[in-house]
């Protein structure tokens, strides 16, 4: 089975990107991917995710859509979370905010239950990723043949803290938030296919995909800005990860940046 996973989509640019010319089809077909996991908690235009910017990656060709500390920005979206067909949002904020943290999707006959959880460090105080991963594979356990996990998180540590806790019971550990794709994909000793983050989706022109003035005057003045997404010099980012239907391993790690 191959899963496709791909960063932070950032704003209007990040997701016209995607679409243009069924760019993410094309690449689906390219790499034979069965599975498509897209992070979109930063795809609508001032932040967070809008019912629209979900409706238009869904057609553009992702499975399931992860999400991250600004999935409630927008508010129209707060009913599509609730649903909980393809949006996710990390599993591990109050039961009160709108949304599920994981689903189990039908992949050619398997079950592939996709989590979402964010970090602690450096993060909103929520509650530890690890404890409330582990209580839904428990929870799960005899309704999924093989796992996956988006953790959004800002620290390295915590990332790989998170997949070596995991190796062997999730097959692929993909850290999102950063924005900046690393490079150091790897299959852990256990059989988790790992990368500490996927990188973004959107335009290389500013910083982190929002227009280089506003971040300048953000760490040069330190009065409000309005931040506001970059243009021009898409490139989209993500990883392949390969994985043994029948044992739950991953075989194949590839880091993706087009």
């Amino acid at each position: 089975m191959r899963i496709l996973c791909l960063g932070d989509v950032v704003g209007e640019e990040g997701v016209r990107f995607l679409e243009e010319g069924g760019r993410l089809r094309k690449l689906i077909a390219e790499k034979k991917a069965d599975l498509t996991v897209v992070n979109g908690e930063n795809s609508a235009e001032g932040n967070g995710i809008s019912r629209d910017s979900a409706g238009r990656l869904l057609d553009a060709g992702a499975d399931v859509i992860t999400g991250g500390n600004h999935t409630w920005k927008q508010r129209d979206v707060y009913s599509l979370l609730d649903e909980g067909d393809a949006l996710l949002r990390p599993a591990n904020y109050p039961t009160d905010a709108p949304g599920l943290g994981y689903l189990i999707a039908d992949v050619r006959g398997y079950r592939v239950l996709v989590m979402n959880v964010a970090g602690c460090v450096y993060m909103e105080p929520v509650a530890p990723p690890h404890e409330t991963a582990a209580r839904i594979l428990k929870n799960e356990r005899g309704r999924y043949d093989l796992a996956v996990c988006d953790l959004h998180a800002e620290a390295t540590s915590e990332k790989l803290f998170f997949a070596r806790y995991f190796d062997g019971k999730l097959a692929a550990v993909f850290g999102t938030h950063t924005h900046v794709q690393t490079a150091d994909e790897q299959i852990l000793p256990g059989g988790t296919g790992y990368i500490t983050d996927l990188g973004m989706c959107g335009s290389m022109n500013g910083v982190l995909g929002v227009k280089t003035e506003s971040v300048v005057h953000k760490f040069t003045v330190r009065t409000p800005v309005r931040f506001e997404h970059a243009v021009g010099n898409c490139r989209l980012h993500g990883a392949l990860f390969s994985v043994d239907e029948k044992t739950g391993r991953c075989v194949g790690v590839e880091r993706i940046a087009e």
